[in-house]
């Protein structure tokens, strides 16, 4: 996910936040569009989730 961050940041210009804002909108997307596989999109993010201790600004 930490690839996928930077990627977002470098190709089009986000912050950090913008990015996880990003991925959150693109997997609920997923999830609505998808709902027999809501589970397995949760599952695969969810190792990627932004924990509360990762960013102490926020």
């Amino acid at each position: 996910m930490k690839e996928l961050i930077e990627k977002l940041k470098m190709e089009a210009g986000l912050n950090d936040k913008q990015a996880w804002q990003a991925i959150t909108i693109v997997k609920d997307f997923a999830k609505s569009k998808f709902p027999m596989f809501g589970g397995a999109i949760d599952k695969a993010f969810s190792k990627y989730d932004k924990k509360a201790d990762d960013d102490f600004l926020d």
